[in-house]
């Protein structure tokens, strides 16, 4: 990819419709897709609904059977599917009007097999798990959960961005062995007035990622061509990677945006970048980034997603330099988790109770 042409490519384009939050049309960054695909297709009326969860890790999803069963009768089957085959052996067997997914791969022989599926509804924001492309050839509609973790991704961008900022790791490391010699780092060490930070990709996350770098003087530089009203400096992909002392990454994944911070981007990058990323992991190169770590092409990274998770064992980066690595925590909080269940669910109820009124 000729990344500084198609800097305006990066995010593909999905078209906006309703879900059970409005979403106005100002981007496609990941925070901020309210529902990918809608149609006029009549949903199931006078039968009752049978829902099947292909997965959650998030507990036991008794909350889910039950609020489905009391609030539009369902009956509901629930998986532990990993793969396209435990879906479609699923699917095969139980022939459900909507699906609820987490992580399960809901692919283009996944949704053949679904004749009788009207609605996926993802328990989270990202949808790269499905083929939208094959929901849309079959008029399934596809909605999430856009705005049930956007302060605490937000919150969690900007604090790997500040303890790599200020080498908290380096100093905490030093202090348990023994040392206390601040004045040794502070050649390294630059106000963060003094610096630019890049965001990649400006929705819900990203905005307030934004205010708050802004908020202790950074200047913001903001590449995102779906963004309106962003209220600071536009950059291309290339300008953002050449200016940025951190870049901070809140994009979708699609087919563009997939290693999108390859090994090519980062011999771009001229200020020897923090890179942290809580979006998706295979937006960036993990070889690439490993590479780029270790010769100080880039000089830290705060990553809260991977390209395989959980981050496998061998992984390089576990051993990478100057990196603070979290196992895709940015979502969670006590009141995150309660709302990211609870939109699931009523993505599924909205739809099909609105088909019962109709």
């Amino acid at each position: 990819m000729d990344h500084s042409e198609a800097s305006w490519n990066l995010f593909g384009k999905y078209p906006l419709v309703n879900s059970h939050k409005t979403c106005h049309k100002s981007t496609v960054a990941q925070d901020t897709v309210a529902a990918i695909l809608s149609n006029d297709r009549p949903l199931i009326r006078g039968v009752a609904v049978r829902v099947l969860i292909t997965d959650l890790d998030l507990g036991d999803p008794g909350y889910e059977v039950a609020r489905l069963e009391r609030e539009l009768g369902a009956q509901v089957r629930v998986a532990r599917c990993a793969s396209e085959a435990e879906v479609l052996r699923e699917i095969e067997e139980f022939d459900p009007h909507a699906l609820l997914v987490q992580w399960a791969p809901i692919t283009a022989a996944v949704l053949a097999a679904a004749s009788s599926c009207r609605l996926i509804s993802r328990v989270g924001i990202g949808i790269d798990m499905i083929d939208t492309a094959a929901a849309r050839e079959r008029e399934i509609e596809v909605r999430n959960v856009p705005d049930y973790c956007v302060e605490e991704v937000a919150g969690h961008a900007v604090a790997l961005g500040l303890a790599l900022w200020r080498r908290l790791p380096q100093f905490d490391a030093e202090v348990r062995a023994g040392a206390w010699d601040a004045a040794t780092g502070a050649p390294t060490m630059k106000r963060l007035s003094t610096a630019t930070v890049g965001l990649f990709g400006f929705g819900r996350i990203g905005t307030l990622v934004g205010r708050a770098y802004a908020a202790m003087g950074a200047r913001v530089l903001v590449c995102d061509p779906y963004a309106t009203d962003i209220g600071y400096q536009r950059a291309s992909f290339d300008n953002l990677l050449r200016e940025s002392d951190l870049i901070s990454v809140h994009a979708p994944l699609t087919d563009d945006t997939r290693h999108a911070i390859d090994g090519a981007a980062l011999a771009r990058t001229r200020r020897q970048p923090i890179l942290v990323n809580t979006s998706r992991g295979p937006i960036i190169d993990a070889h690439a980034l490993n590479g780029a770590l270790r010769d100080g092409t880039v000089s830290g990274a705060g990553l809260d997603v991977f390209d395989s998770e959980p981050l496998p064992a061998d992984s390089p980066l576990r051993t990478a330099p100057n990196t603070i690595l979290t196992p895709h925590a940015s979502w969670c909080s006590r009141e995150a988790m309660p709302a990211l269940r609870a939109g699931a669910v009523q993505n599924i109820i909205d739809a099909f109770a609105a088909a019962e009124r109709s």
